[in-house]
């Protein structure tokens, strides 16, 4: 009996033993298996942590549009440049080609005066070349004295000719029926109109061999014009 109870005792002692340790394990292995529970959990956290602000910067993309914006208003602010560029210079051409037309009508204008000054010049040296011709053809000898002229005016060198000149002047003399008359030799001569040079010299009237009357210049005799007698 008592090597019985020793045999018992000594069995659950041992079962005893072999328990323990299993026990152990068991609960090592469920210890050493709650931190990998616990990192899993922490994983998914971890990751929404990485997750957010991934989430939070995607706000940040109203930023790039905000960026965007000024350069969309400086691509809509060039056209406008561009058009007031453009404005710009077709005033300043306007301009441009309103004073070169202002100018070619000066230009114009100084043409045509001076084109009409030309012509007056021409024509009153023509019309001196043909008096002065008249008188050459007609003086070929002047008038002797004595002689009279196809209205019965006698020609007298007491009275006219180179030792009777004088100077006359443009508001001289009378207005007469609408003409300039001067008084020379008892006589009043007039002319239809006056060359310039008649008020610039002494002058002196004498009667050609033709029977007509012509005021001459007293030092230069080439100056001459055909007059008549009152």
């Amino acid at each position: 009996m008592k090597v019985l109870e020793v045999i018992g005792t000594t069995a659950v002692f041992l079962l005893l033993g072999a328990t323990v340790p299993a026990f152990a394990q068991e609960e090592h292995g469920q210890d050493s298996a709650k931190p990998a529970q616990h990192e899993e959990q922490a994983k998914p956290a971890a990751k929404q942590e990485q997750a957010e602000p991934q989430k939070q910067e995607q706000p940040a993309k109203p930023a790039k549009q905000e960026q965007a914006k000024p350069e969309k208003q400086q691509q809509q602010a060039k056209p406008q440049k561009q058009e007031q560029q453009a404005k710009s210079q077709e005033q300043n051409q306007q301009h441009t080609q309103q004073q070169a037309k202002g100018q070619q009508q000066q230009e114009t204008k100084q043409h045509q005066q001076q084109a009409k000054t030309q012509q007056n010049e021409e024509k009153s040296q023509q019309h001196q070349q043909q008096a002065n011709g008249q008188s050459q053809q007609s003086q070929g000898q002047y008038a002797r004295n004595g002689q009279k002229d196809r209205d019965g005016h006698e020609y007298d060198e007491s009275r006219f000719g180179r030792d009777h000149h004088a100077r006359f002047e443009e508001n001289g003399g009378r207005e007469y029926e609408g003409r300039r008359e001067y008084s020379y030799g008892g006589y009043w001569f007039y002319a239809g109109a006056y060359p310039a040079w008649f008020y610039q010299h002494d002058v002196y009237f004498i009667m050609g061999a033709d029977g007509l009357w012509y005021a001459v210049a007293y030092d230069d005799p080439s100056l001459t014009f055909q007059v008549n007698i009152g």
